[in-house]
């Protein structure tokens, strides 16, 4: 079963080398970390900051640019699942929606994180119960 989840928290961290963005789930109580790297965190701030400032970037930023090619494509993002935890590390996908078909394009799920806040509204953020369980 997928659980939604929402971004709650990025932490960055100037003297570490790794960030950490905090994902709650929306109708309950359960929420963890993800250890993720500067680049992503940065792309990640940067996105939700720029939205509530109401300032974009003059240029395509990386993540801008992969929803670019998947909507010039002719794909429609549909939403990230962070759906496995092997060996403490998380994995997900991106899932597209291209010609009825839904493709589920291989993620870190730092970047399907940073590609979910580039949509207005925020592409949904789902989570796979056995790895909430997992965390919990």
């Amino acid at each position: 079963m997928l659980v939604p989840m929402e971004l709650v928290r990025i932490v960055i961290s100037e003297i570490n080398d790794q960030q950490v963005v905090f994902l709650k789930e929306i109708d309950g109580e359960r929420s963890f970390p993800i250890l993720i790297g500067i680049f992503e965190a940065t792309s990640i701030d940067r996105r939700v900051q720029a939205k509530v400032r109401g300032e974009l970037p003059p240029r395509p930023l990386t993540h801008d640019l992969l929803k670019q090619a998947i909507e010039d494509l002719g794909g429609e993002a549909e939403d990230v699942v962070i759906n496995n935890l092997m060996d403490h590390t998380y994995y997900a996908v991106i899932r597209v929606r291209h010609n009825g078909e839904l493709i589920e394009l291989d993620s870190r799920p730092s970047d399907a994180i940073a590609l979910s806040v580039h949509y207005d509204p925020y592409l949904p953020i789902y989570v796979d119960d056995t790895v909430l369980e997992e965390v919990a």
